[in-house]
């Protein structure tokens, strides 16, 4: 039988096309993203330069702080389903001095001490040597019970990595404030047999967890150490990975911010006109007049329309605050 036949078998006699076929035309998708680099490139050097003279200052919160550089995702239709999506960056997100935890599930037989320095034996056999503490899970069930135990070792971690076989009891034991300072555990798999590779994923790589309880998702794509045109980068990759993991999500968006953790959200891009257009040409009756009254009725702008404020570009804005 086919492979028609049989994807049409199995999805009630539709039409399908094959797996490689859809992955190409995600790929072509991808290729020809409407994102300005241009742009994004000058958002991320009024970002940067906002938190240089914030530092410069002597602002206590910025002071000798990389700050973390966010995408901020906003779409038009909120998903049915959650969804986590794992995304390879071409730039690192830590910053070179960054320390990794990695939480290891409980050998039997074992001491929590010895089952650590097994896996840090592990650790060693296969080069790794990013990661800077084991804990396991009954040492963080014990030791890290109490709030200012977890909120140390919050601090002193840039990422938290997790055994796979115990990424579910984690949360339960953490508390809230992983999640709101969007330090979640990100789960590898330790029995992997490049294991260097299965861990560099995770470090030189982000996540954008998407929920079905919102319309803004938010994913590290940074930080301000990093060169402008890296951050750039780091965008354009994780767009083009949205679309090709998770295309119902990119169809969805209507406007992609860069924000840091102190900053104000400066728009890199915005689908209004596009929409706008895509519904002219499908109904082929409403001419260009009639549509720019739309949008000016629900106040919809294009993000270059967005960037000016009383004639005032936000970007140059930012740099002055």
């Amino acid at each position: 039988q086919s492979t028609w036949g049989r994807q049409g078998a199995a999805t009630g006699g539709e039409r399908v096309a094959p797996r490689g076929r859809r992955s190409m035309e995600a790929k072509v998708e991808a290729a020809a993203l409407p994102l300005d680099q241009s742009q994004i490139k000058k958002a991320t050097q009024a970002l940067l330069a906002y938190n240089a003279k914030k530092q410069k200052s002597g602002d206590k919160v910025l002071l000798d702080v990389d700050q973390n550089v966010f995408l901020m995702i906003t779409v038009w239709k909120i998903p049915p389903n959650e969804q986590v999506i794992k995304i390879n960056l071409p730039h690192s997100i830590l910053p070179d001095t960054s320390e990794i935890c990695l939480f290891t599930k409980d050998e039997p037989g074992l001491t929590a001490e010895q089952t650590e320095n097994l896996y840090k034996k592990l650790l060693d056999r296969h080069g790794i040597t990013s990661i800077t503490e084991v804990i396991s899970y009954k040492t963080f069930k014990t030791e890290y019970k109490p709030f200012e135990a977890k909120r140390r070792l919050l601090n002193q971690f840039a990422l938290f990595l997790s055994d796979d076989r115990i990424r579910r009891l984690l949360p339960s034991q953490m508390g809230k404030h992983f999640y709101l300072r969007k330090k979640a555990p990100l789960s590898v798999d330790l029995k992997a047999k490049d294991l260097a590779k299965e861990i560099n994923k995770r470090i030189h790589g982000t996540v954008l967890p998407v929920t079905n309880k919102g319309s803004c998702y938010m994913v590290r794509i940074g930080h301000t150490s990093m060169e402008a045109s890296e951050i750039t980068e780091n965008v354009v990759a994780a767009a083009k990975a949205i679309t090709i993991k998770a295309p119902q999500i990119w169809k969805s968006v209507k406007v992609l911010h860069l924000k840091t953790s102190k900053s104000i959200a400066l728009p890199v891009f915005h689908s209004a006109l596009q929409g706008q257009a895509s519904g002219q040409r499908k109904k082929g009756a409403e001419n260009q007049q009639t549509l720019q009254r739309k949008k000016k009725k629900i106040g919809l702008l294009s993000y270059q329309d967005q960037r000016k404020v009383g004639g005032e570009d936000v970007y140059s804005m930012l740099i002055h605050l």
